[in-house]
């Protein structure tokens, strides 16, 4: 009986042991910082950027009813020739009446570095607002290296131009 006793006490300081070291950082996430590289919708033929559905005309893309999808590329910086990490894949549609916000449902795919191969899923609002606007979408999964991740996105655009479009991307990253 004591030695059963002891083999459960030894299992479950090695489990303790075990989930306290797999720990991404001793704060429980980790912060991932990247760059949105968007080629704006209607700035010609390589745009990022492009309607599938435009129900209502809208200067922002975000009229009610319309469908937008893009394939951004990731960068580690905000130079635009910055090194390229991934592509940030994804749709939105404008879900507002008042067309100052729209939902967004994508991907931020890795194509290079210490994350080649992994992936984030994210949802949220995307609202039309000025430069240096905060706004935070929900990271709903992963795959690869970001398995089982949780967490949210806080989303600050930080250049412009009339065709160019760069945001910085914060990601806040828990494992469950």
């Amino acid at each position: 009986m004591a030695s059963s006793s002891f083999v459960i006490f030894l299992l479950l300081a090695l489990f303790a042991i075990a989930t306290t070291t797999a720990s991404p950082n001793p704060n429980g996430y980790m912060h991932l910082r990247f760059y949105n590289h968007e080629r704006i919708l209607g700035s010609g033929p390589d745009a990022t950027v492009v309607y599938a559905v435009e129900r209502t005309s809208s200067t922002s893309g975000a009229g009610f009813g319309n469908v937008i999808v893009y394939d951004n590329l990731l960068r580690a910086g905000v130079e635009p020739d910055s090194p390229i990490i991934g592509r940030n894949q994804g749709m939105g549609v404008g879900s507002s009446l008042a067309e100052n916000s729209g939902l967004t449902n994508f991907q931020l795919v890795f194509t290079a570095g210490k994350y080649n191969g992994s992936s984030l899923a994210l949802q949220g609002m995307f609202p039309v607002a000025p430069l240096g606007t905060v706004f935070e979408r929900a990271i709903t999964g992963g795959t690869g290296k970001f398995r089982l991740a949780r967490g949210y996105l806080l989303t600050t655009e930080v250049h412009s131009t009339n065709t160019t479009l760069t945001g910085q991307l914060d990601a806040f990253i828990t494992f469950r």
